[in-house]
């Protein structure tokens, strides 16, 4: 009953300042009258932009971070699930009614979601507040039998916002866009579903120290002009350690694309830090099912690590639930792409009517201009159940952020059934794993490429462990499956943990198809 889009900010919600909406800064009255500026007179308002909201957390990340006290009252306090779902958005209050593109729900705090989140709107390039009001929202009357209890309310703030299209079907706007909770935020593309999450920054994930969750306090939805198909979004960031400023660019569609900026402005220097980080959920597939007693053959939003290293080698990393805590770390330089993606598109492969995994999005990275060296970083969380996001992906500078200065990045954040296509290479299927028939302490893995490129003839193939022994290794072609199958088991010995590869090549060692990564624990 519990769906994971309420739970995935349940450990993640940090205290962040709050800033109300500022006006627009005025021009220089001396400025060159070519440029826009007014020699004498009154000076015309900027129009509200990035470079706005960057000098606002630059200016916050001077001062020593404060935790706001916020308390829910009210029918808004001690709220379930289900009394939380009770209380909806109005459409007939849509701040964008008549719009002939896009919708806006406001959402209300309660439940997990009590920080409160500053909301503005920009019409003509000036912002102007949406206070929190709880007329604009409707309660079930099957959940508050007695009516809301609104006398005590005040002003708690909203707790995010949706945004809405006519995405899949002809005169109904569908969400396809949610900011909420820390600095979570999801979408969708047509004919998908909400699964997998991204962040705006990530701190400490992983660190035995905690991770530090910082927070969206701040939103400026640009109003799109008439037939735009893009939704621009303003936002500030806060946390103990840094502050950000994030411009959004979001157009939904077959593929919904988020291109974002951030300006970072650390208070510290930051030595792990997670840039456009990504969150999943992974719990068991046929790789990796220990002790899981289940009807669905797999449950998870995500089934592996695609990443294209800035040397235009094209690797995927399967997803995994481990015993213990997993961290694995991709070395790269100036990346292309990297992002957790959902292979399996298909019924058959989760057998989940309600869930319906097979319709969960996956998400791309793509940066642009030159990030640097640093790595591709994996995090695996030990994970009991499917209410709770355990798998984080983000790209981790080698050097520290420095304090004081500005750090800023670009990438395309995209949302699709799949990533976009890249190399022409033959891709990983599916992985099964499971223990050897033959000798109970070895255990035998069966990786399906994509057959299409090699109908006429079998390539060769290469498979490797960090530590243990390869046996048995050979390839098989499934027509009737369009797959090619490799086979082979591995017996580790003594051994504790090993990593895993395999790639299929020419007979002159070239790659004809991504490597396939694993990690194996005893």
């Amino acid at each position: 009953m519990k769906r994971r889009q309420f739970l995935n900010a349940a450990t993640a919600m940090a205290a962040g300042g709050s800033l109300m909406a500022v006006p627009a800064q005025a021009q220089d009255p001396q400025g060159d009258p070519e440029q826009g500026s007014q020699a004498f007179g009154p000076a015309k308002p900027e129009a509200f932009g990035f470079e706005t909201v960057a000098k606002l957390a630059e200016d916050r990340a001077t001062r020593v971070y404060e935790q706001p006290i916020s308390q829910l009252v009210g029918s808004f306090a001690d709220l379930n699930y289900d009394k939380y779902r009770g209380i909806r958005f109005r459409r007939d209050r849509d701040p964008w009614a008549g719009s002939d593109r896009f919708g806006i729900d406001l959402l209300s705090p309660g439940m997990i979601f009590y920080e409160p989140v500053n909301i503005s709107l920009v019409r003509a390039g000036m912002p102007q507040a949406i206070p929190f009001d709880p007329s604009m929202l409707e309660f079930d009357p099957a959940q508050f039998p007695d009516g809301p209890d609104l006398e005590t309310v005040g002003d708690m703030g909203w707790s995010g916002f949706r945004v809405r299209t006519f995405l899949n079907r002809p005169g109904v706007m569908d969400e396809f866009l949610v900011f909420q909770g820390a600095s979570y935020f999801r979408a969708v593309a047509r004919n998908t579903l909400y699964g997998l999450s991204a962040r705006g920054l990530a701190i400490k994930t992983g660190s035995p120290d905690g991770e530090e969750f910082p927070l969206f306090t701040d939103f400026w939805i640009h109003e799109p002009e008439e037939h735009s198909d893009t939704v621009r979004i303003h936002a500030l960031l806060d946390s103990k350690s840094a502050t950000a400023a994030f411009q959004f660019d979001v157009t939904p569609g077959a593929v919904t694309m988020v291109r974002t900026r951030m300006a970072l402005f650390p208070r510290v220097d930051l030595r792990e830090t997670g840039i456009a980080p990504l969150t999943s959920m992974f719990w068991f597939s046929p790789a990796s099912r220990r002790s899981v007693d289940d009807y669905r053959p797999a449950c998870h939003d995500s089934d592996g690590l695609q990443m294209q290293t800035g040397a235009d080698q094209s690797l995927w990393r399967g997803l995994m639930s481990p015993r213990t805590l997993q961290i694995s770390g991709f070395v790269d330089k100036d990346p292309k792409g990297f992002g957790l993606v959902q292979r399996a598109r298909d019924f058959e492969s989760y057998q989940d009517a309600e869930a319906m995994y097979h319709l969960r999005p996956s998400a791309w990275i793509q940066p642009e201009g030159d990030w640097g060296e640093g790595e591709v970083r994996l995090v695996e969380i030990p994970v009991e159940n499917e209410f709770n996001d355990n798998i984080v992906s983000f790209w981790a500078p080698k050097e520290p952020l420095a304090r004081g200065q500005r750090h800023e990045y670009r990438y395309r954040l995209s949302f699709a059934a799949l990533p976009p296509s890249d190399l022409p290479l033959a891709k990983v299927r599916q992985v099964r794993s499971g223990r050897s028939i033959n000798v109970e302490t070895t255990r035998s893995f069966v990786i399906d490429f994509d057959l299409g490129l090699f109908r006429e003839t079998l390539p060769q193939f290469q498979v490797q462990a960090s530590a243990g022994r390869i046996v048995h290794a050979y390839l098989k072609p499934l027509p009737d499956q369009n797959a090619l199958r490799l086979a082979f088991e591995f017996e580790p010995g003594r051994e504790q943990v090993a990593e895993l590869q395999a790639q299929l090549t020419n007979e002159e060692g070239v790659a004809l198809s991504e490597k396939w990564l694993t990690r194996w624990t005893a």
